[in-house]
């Protein structure tokens, strides 16, 4: 089945080294790690070639550029999410490592047995696991918001799962699994009017969406780099400034001081609290590249192209005879999950990448949510912005053809 055209189609494919090399290739797997563009590499080049040095510490000209390029990547992510100052972005190497420093440092401080955390039925493990280690250490409760039929999370639901106990709401901004969109503008005036901070992981949202921490006023906003173009080993903490001040070090280790003695060891104020040794140097600069090389798009239209291929993409799915698309939600946005009767998940992703289509099978790490979707897995066809409509078709013909092979 072919598609229909859009209007004059952005293309960034051109932009992407590896996509250049494999002409052929479908890669429609962004939502696990996205393809990085030449302005990226080239960025990483640089500063392991020209002037890599450690950070901070030297008094040399290659450690002072080093150092700028390291804190510059931050000011850009700043920038980037609409923080109010650079000191309120910390560096991790992913979103899983900035949700463990909270479970770690501000739930592990402030709250206590009986407490309660609030998360969802689409949450990523990285967003359920952490929460359940602080339980079997310290008692709290783990709350749950369950999901509508068609993928969605309304307000009303989290509202419905809360008690005077929920010390904080920790939610997906988009569901790695679905592309649902929860209704967090609402949620979040709701939970911390009942006394709960916030914490959003935005691993997917911020990929495909203009994210402004300010004006959603979340405690905690977190994301990860190689999702955004950037590299691997790299994420982000955001968190309000009063909430970093208030924080125990998650761990210890050089930078992390101002003073140490054998007796008592005085800590650095935030950001550097949180980055104990040598940081990920090169992985910052990377990210910082990236969110440049996204600036200089138009993202309210890229995002408006991706919809709409995935709204094509959703039309012609549902002509495949025996597909089982997961997560209908109004609000979603570039991911599509689906299964076919009869014909595992493993073999439609095999059969696919015979046929130069990429996609993820799995659980997805959401296995919670794949037991209340009452699947074992789907397969997971994730847009980014190289995509096109020559992708699109690929994998509906794929399809096809595992049909025909597996039928």
């Amino acid at each position: 089945m072919a598609l229909m055209n859009t209007a004059a189609p952005l293309s960034y494919r051109q932009d992407f080294p590896l996509l250049v090399n494999q002409p052929q290739l479908s890669y429609l797997d962004s939502a696990a790690s996205a393809q990085k563009p030449q302005a990226v590499l080239a960025a990483m080049e640089e500063a392991h070639t020209q002037y890599y040095a450690n950070i901070h510490r030297g008094l040399y000209e290659l450690s002072a550029k080093s150092t700028s390029a390291y804190e510059a990547a931050r000011t850009k992510i700043a920038r980037f999410i609409g923080a109010p100052s650079p000191d309120t972005i910390v560096f991790t190497r992913n979103a899983t490592e900035a949700i463990n420093l909270v479970a770690s440092s501000w739930a592990g401080a402030f709250l206590q047995k009986g407490d309660a955390v609030l998360i969802s039925e689409l949450e990523h493990h990285a967003n359920i696991v952490p929460w359940q280690i602080l339980r079997d250490k310290i008692g709290i409760e783990l709350q749950i918001a369950r999901i509508e039929e068609d993928g969605s999370l309304t307000a009303t639901a989290v509202a419905n799962a809360m008690t005077d106990r929920t010390k904080l709401v920790a939610l997906t901004h988009m569901s790695n699994a679905l592309g649902t969109l929860p209704e967090v503008e609402k949620i979040i005036p709701l939970a911390q009017q009942a006394g709960a901070k916030v914490l959003i992981d935005g691993s997917q949202a911020v990929v495909h969406q203009s994210v402004d921490v300010q004006a959603l006023d979340a405690d905690f906003y977190v994301f990860t780099g190689h999702k955004l173009y950037g590299p691997s080993g790299i994420g982000v903490l955001y968190a309000k400034a009063d909430l970093l001040a208030a924080m125990p070090p998650y761990q210890g280790g050089g930078e992390m001081i101002k003073e140490v003695t054998f007796a008592n060891t005085t800590y650095a104020d935030a950001p550097a609290k949180f980055e104990a040794g040598t940081p990920n140097i090169v992985g910052a600069i990377g990210l910082g590249a990236a969110v440049d090389y996204l600036a200089t798009l138009d993202r309210p239209a890229v995002y408006a192209q991706e919809q709409a291929l995935l709204s094509q993409l959703t039309t012609a799915l549902q002509t495949v005879p025996d597909l089982t698309l997961y997560g209908t939600a109004t609000a979603k946005a570039s991911i599509a999950s689906f299964t076919l009767a009869g014909i595992s998940a493993q073999d439609i992703g095999i059969i696919l990448d015979q046929c130069h289509v990429a996609v993820r099978v799995g659980h997805h790490c959401a296995q919670p949510l794949m037991q209340r979707l009452g699947t074992p897995a789907t397969v997971r066809a994730s847009l980014g912005i190289y995509n096109n409509q020559a992708d699109m078709e690929a994998l509906i013909q794929g399809l096809h053809t595992v049909r025909k092979l597996c039928g």
